[in-house]
C-alpha cells in the first residue's frame, strides 16, 4: 500500500460520521467519569475508573493520530487552533501526575477534555466563533450597561443608605444589589423596604429593570443572532466556492456581461 493510499484511508476514517460519533461518545463518557470521581466510591471501583481513564486517553491519542495522518498537508494541521488545543489536552493527559503535586492540574486537564466537543462538532464551533466575533460589539453594550449601573448605584447609595446600609452602604455594594435586582433575585423585597421610606422609589426599580433586564438583554441577543447569521452565510459561501458553485457576485458579473452583450448587439 502506497503512502497516498494510506493518506486517503486515514482521511476517509477521520471524515467518517460513525468515527465522529464514537469520539463524541467517548468524550461524553469521559465527562461522566470526571463527575463520578467527585463521589465517595469504593477503592475497587476507583481502580476501574483509573483504568478506564487511561483507555480513554489512549483512544483520544489514537483519534488525534488519525486526524493528523489524514491531513493532506501535515504542517497545516497545527494551523488550526482547535487541533493544537486537542493535542495539548491529550498529551498532558498522558503525563502520570496523579500522585504528584501536579495532581490538581491533571484533574483539571481531564475536565477540559469535555471542551473537545467544540472541536468535534462544527455547529458548536460556529456558535463559539460567532460569540467571539460579537465580542467587540458586546463590549460597547457592556460599557453602556456599566454606566447605567454606576449611575443607578450612586443614586441608590445616596437615597437608600439609611434604609438598608447592608445593601446600599457604598457604590460597590449598591452595584451588587442592582445586579440582584436585574436578575430578579427577591428584588421585590428590596423595593418594598425602600418604598416604606420613599413611596415613589418603585420608579427607580422599574426604569432600571426596563433598561438592563429588557433593553440591554435584547440588544445582546440581537447582536449574537446577527453575528451567527453572518457566520452561517460566510460558511455557506465558502462551501459553495469549494464545491465550484458560482457565488452571488459571480452571478451578478455574468448578468452584467450578458446585458453588455445584448446592448452591443442592439447597437
Amino acid at each position: 500500500m502506497s503512502n497516498q493510499q494510506i493518506q486517503d484511508l486515514f482521511f476517509k476514517l477521520r471524515s467518517n460520521k460513525a468515527f465522529e460519533m464514537f469520539v463524541i461518545g467517548v468524550i461524553v463518557f469521559s465527562a461522566l467519569m470526571v463527575g463520578a470521581k467527585t463521589y465517595d466510591i469504593p477503592p475497587t471501583l476507583l481502580k476501574i475508573t483509573h483504568l478506564l481513564d487511561w483507555l480513554i486517553t489512549f483512544i483520544f491519542l489514537t483519534e488525534i493520530s488519525v486526524r493528523f495522518m489524514g491531513e493532506p498537508r501535515k504542517r497545516d494541521f497545527f494551523k488550526n487552533a482547535w487541533n493544537v488545543f486537542d493535542t495539548v489536552i491529550v498529551l498532558v493527559s498522558i503525563i502520570p501526575i496523579d500522585n504528584s503535586e501536579m495532581a490538581v492540574i491533571g484533574r483539571l486537564v481531564r475536565i477540559f477534555r469535555v471542551l473537545r466537543m467544540i472541536s468535534i462538532i462544527p455547529e458548536l464551533r460556529t456558535l463559539l466563533n460567532s460569540l467571539l466575533k460579537a465580542l467587540p460589539q458586546l463590549g460597547y453594550v457592556m460599557l453602556m450597561m456599566f454606566i447605567i449601573f454606576y449611575i443607578y448605584a450612586a443614586v441608590g447609595s445616596t437615597f437608600f443608605e439609611k434604609v438598608d446600609p447592608f445593601l446600599w452602604g457604598d457604590i460597590s455594594i449598591s452595584m451588587l444589589t442592582l445586579f440582584r435586582v436585574m436578575t430578579f433575585e427577591d428584588w421585590t423585597d428590596i423595593m418594598y423596604d425602600t418604598m416604606e421610606v420613599y413611596p415613589m422609589s418603585w420608579v427607580y426599580y422599574f426604569t432600571f429593570i426596563c433598561l438592563t433586564a429588557f433593553a440591554f438583554l435584547n440588544m445582546v441577543i440581537g447582536i449574537v443572532v446577527s453575528t451567527l447569521d453572518e457566520e452561517h452565510k460566510q460558511q455557506d459561501a465558502e462551501r459553495a466556492e469549494a464545491e465550484g458553485e458560482p457565488s452571488l457576485k459571480d452571478l451578478q458579473q455574468q448578468i452584467s456581461e450578458l446585458k453588455s452583450l445584448i446592448e452591443n448587439k442592439k447597437i
